[in-house]
């Protein structure tokens, strides 16, 4: 299984997510990547690259935020990876609502980098058919977007509404009582993404 983290941040913040997840019996690597200096299309080649040393038979992938993004743009370029499931905490794959009113402010648009390139704004490529997918959405309604944008429609997570998290090529999309981050750190979550993973069941 390989970890993929969100914008902003290194991967250590996946730490007790990765802990759970190898509690439940998987072997867990995480990937690191420029969430800021790197678009989301480049980042999926270094994906590859790093799925390709793993020699494995089959690959779960555990995306957060713009870690689901990265996902996406790996599998719709390369159709011989290894099988799996990929499941999603909070990624915004209708594009970002934050994102496309930060992207309008100077300061702001330099913080998000090249994230925007294909990525938050939602203009990525489509999922893959025949590859599984599940959504878990938060609805706590506590994080930085909401003071950005103070009329991100509810329920949310407090940074990505859980109408950004749902589309079409999403199989199962289940909703939690967490923040944005806080879904990193939540025992049920990592519980639900456990047994997604085995059994094909998020509920």
């Amino acid at each position: 299984m390989v970890c993929v983290h969100g914008l902003w941040m290194t991967g250590l913040e996946m730490t007790l997510l990765r802990r759970r997840l190898r509690a439940c019996g998987f072997e867990v690597r995480q990937f690191h990547y420029p969430s800021v200096r790197r678009a989301p299309a480049e980042n999926a080649a270094r994906l590859a690259r790093f799925v390709a040393g793993l020699e494995a038979d089959i690959v779960h992938f555990v995306a957060h935020s713009l870690g689901g993004i990265v996902v996406l743009h790996l599998l719709a370029r390369q159709a011989d990876l290894p099988p799996g499931r990929v499941a999603m905490l909070g990624t915004p794959l209708r594009g970002s609502r934050v994102a496309r009113r930060a992207a309008v402010i100077l300061p702001l648009r330099w913080l998000l980098g090249r994230s925007l390139a294909q990525g938050l704004l939602g203009d990525h490529p489509p999922w893959p058919a025949g590859r599984e997918l599940a959504m878990i959405a938060g609805t706590s309604g506590r994080g930085f977007g909401r003071l950005l944008l103070p009329s991100l429609p509810k329920p949310h997570d407090g940074t990505v509404a859980v109408d950004e998290t749902d589309a079409p090529c999403v199989r199962q999309h289940l909703q939690v009582p967490a923040s944005h981050f806080g879904m990193l750190f939540s025992a049920p979550v990592a519980a639900r993404v456990c047994r997604y993973l085995r059994s094909g069941e998020l509920g």
